[in-house]
This record gives C-alpha cells, structure tokens and sequence, in this order.
C-alpha cells in the first residue's frame, strides 16, 4: 500500500514536465500537481484522522483505498488541467484517510513500543521503493509513447487488488477501556499535546529538509551555464557527471535500503541515539554541501538518504505510541497534517528565497540546512533529556502490557 502511492506521489516531478507540455501551463500552475495532493494529505490527516479511531481500521482503510482508486480511474477521463487538479487533490484526501488506517494498525499489530518501531521501519521501506519504481515507469511510459495518465491506472489496479486483500484479512480487535465516543475535536485537542507537538514538528523540520533533496538539488547541480544552455559539461569527471544526473535516484536508492537496515538497527540500538547521530550527519553533509559547492554536493546531498532513512518512520512510530491504541488514528493524522505540511511549505520556502537572490538554489538550501540544524539540535535534546521516556513505558505497560 505505501508503495503504491508512492508510485504516484513521487512521480510527481516527472509528470509535472509532461503537464507544462499538454496544457501550456506556467511553473507556479504546474506546481500545484505537488502542493494540492499535500494540501489534501494534511486536511485528510487533521480533519479526517479520527474516522480510523471512530469506525475501525479496516472501514477506514477500505474508504480510503476506494476514494484513491476512483481518483486513479477517473484520470482517463479527464481531458483539462482543472480536472487533473481536482483528481490530485481527491487522491490527496485518499491517501490521508488510508494512511492514517494503516498508521493506527500498525499498532494494533505490534507486540511492543520498539517492535512497532522496526514495522515502521519497514512500511516506510517500501514506500522508498515505490519511490524509486515511480519515476522510472513513468519515464518508461513517455519512451513507449504511452501517456502518463497510465501510471495511475496502473496504480488503481493495485488499489483495486489491495481492496479485495484487505476485505480478506481478519484484523485485530482492540477494544479500549474508555467508552466515549471518538469525535472530530478529540483529533484537534491533540494538537495540545506536547508528545503530539514535538514529533509533528518534528516530522515537518525533517520533511523540509528532505523535500529539498529531490525538489531543489537538481537546479543546484546544474552548471552554471555560459552557452545559454545549462547541463552537466562543467563536472570533467564522468563519475562526478553521472552522479550529478541521476543524484535523485540515488537519494532514493539510499533511502529505501537504509530504511531496510533500520528494521534491523530500532531492535538493537537507542532510538534517540541513533536520531541524533543521524540528524548530526544530515546537518554536516549539508553544511559541507554547501560550502564546498557543487562537486562535492553531488555525492554528499544523495548521502543523506541513507541517514533519513529511519528518522521520519521513527518521529511516526514514537509519536503514535505516546498514545492509547484507540488514538492511534487521530495521533497519526496530526502528525501526518505536518508531514504534509513540511513537504509543501519547506520547498516553497527555499523558491522563494533563491528567488529573492537571483534564482540561486543555494540560497534556498541555506534554508534547507538551518532546518537541519533545528532538527539535529531538538533530537539532541531528546536524547539527553529523554522527554517521552515515562511515557513511553506507561503505555508500554498499559497497551502491551510489557513490564
């Protein structure tokens, strides 16, 4: 499932030149393809998050799937740009409304804090495969002469299938002690929290730095050009060339398998430990990036993939066990409200400010890395000060009752 939306979730940069082509749209109109889908994931998650606690995973998960689905089929029939955005912003609230399911389920299934952990870990992997698989089979379509609307109903179909999956399986009962009903305001109260708080913005800081990777390193690769056109040519080096080209790709690469690794590293090690070391060399690679300039940002900015990788399923995972089970749905979609949040307004940021200095993309990657030193200085503080460390075993104790 996290693969499968990734497959149209991070092709969207792909599709986006196809779209600039088809409807003779502008950048900023072109760009709506990513932040209306990111718009529709944080309303989903905030808004929508408790139906997960309220009616059950398994119907929230099968609406979600459904609603993504239609989107997906529907896009053969869409012949305008209008169209296409108002299917992008349906598979946004799709996507919200199954991801928090699932999010919520991984918790029913897990036997402890950490195991929940390392089957984050692995949901996450995947969706780092799909990230890889997307891009390429919409650059596949394009070279066969396929249209790219294709990619989609290649994605409904594994909905569809996912639908029958999910209707098949027996799913975990939870029952929890408190009676009361779940309601929409249960969901917002939340954003009260200080353990919801900190992880969610968290989750931003982190996705804000990321989105920089594979939105904003390619321009600032690129050569600064001298014939009018821009390109590679000025990297002599052909390893220093091809990295330079597929650099996204191998961010990717680095990520998924890395995120493999973590399922192994969050049974054995300190989890707040690990973060700090981690987030540390995110922050280095950019900072050394940045001021040694291109030819040695192009193998250090791919780099961070590989210490990314556990962070953002670890914020997920952490956060969501602060809480009772029979939350876990409300709690996932907050944090994923500023997940989604991070990823449309980090990289809107880092435009603005380039702009604002002649179009340089380093002068939004200045911004990138003080997201970086914010999030290495707020995990540095986690694992000193151990904040959700009580809470973490009450709900130990009181959920899986683990001592």
């Amino acid at each position: 499932m996290f693969m499968m939306f990734a497959m149209t979730s991070d092709s969207v940069g792909e599709i986006i030149k196809e779209v600039k082509l088809e409807f003779g749209v502008s950048n900023t109109q072109a760009s709506l393809m990513h932040s209306l889908f990111m718009i529709g994931i944080a309303f989903s998650g905030l808004f929508l998050g408790f139906l997960a606690d309220k009616f059950g995973r398994k119907k929230t998960l099968i609406l979600g799937l459904a609603l993504f689905a239609t989107s997906c089929y529907l896009f053969l029939f869409g012949s305008t740009f209008t169209f296409i955005l108002s299917l992008i912003s349906l598979s946004g609230l799709a996507v919200g409304v199954f991801k928090t399911a699932a999010l919520a389920l991984i918790g029913d299934i897990s036997r402890s804090t950490k195991e929940h952990t390392g089957t984050m870990n692995g949901a996450e992997a995947f969706f780092g495969v799909g990230a890889i698989i997307g891009p390429i089979l919409v650059a596949w379509l394009i070279t066969q002469g396929i249209h790219w609307k294709w990619l989609y109903v290649i994605a409904g179909t594994l909905c569809t299938l996912l639908i029958v999956l999910a209707l098949t399986v027996n799913y975990p009962q939870h029952h929890p002690q408190q009676k009361q009903p779940v309601r929409l305001m249960d969901s917002l109260t939340l954003l009260k929290d200080p353990y919801a708080l900190a992880f969610s913005v968290g989750a931003f800081l982190y996705v804000a730095a990321e989105s920089a990777i594979y939105v904003w390193m390619p321009s600032y690769l690129l050569c600064t050009p001298t014939t009018g056109e821009m390109g590679y040519s000025c990297y002599t080096d052909s390893l220093t060339q091809w990295f330079a080209i597929y650099s996204v790709s191998a961010f990717f690469v680095l990520r998924a398998l890395g995120r493999f690794v973590g399922i192994w590293m969050m049974q054995r090690f300190d989890w707040t430990k690990v973060l700090v070391l981690f987030s540390f060399l995110i922050m280095l690679c950019f900072i050394a990036g940045l001021m040694a300039g291109p030819s040695l940002a192009v193998f250090l900015f791919p780099l961070t993939g590989i210490f990314m990788s556990v962070i953002y399923p670890t914020f997920n995972s952490k956060g969501i066990s602060c809480f009772e089970k029979r939350q876990h749905g409300s709690v996932a979609g907050v944090i994923l409200f500023f997940t989604a949040a991070g990823a449309a307004v980090g990289p809107f940021i880092m435009g603005v400010v380039s702009d604002a200095y002649g179009g340089e993309a380093k002068y939004g990657f200045i911004v990138a890395t003080g997201f970086s030193i914010l999030l290495f200085v707020g995990l540095l503080y986690n694992a000193i000060k151990q904040p959700t460390r009580s809470r973490l075993q009450i709900i130990e104790q009181q959920e899986y009752g683990t001592h």
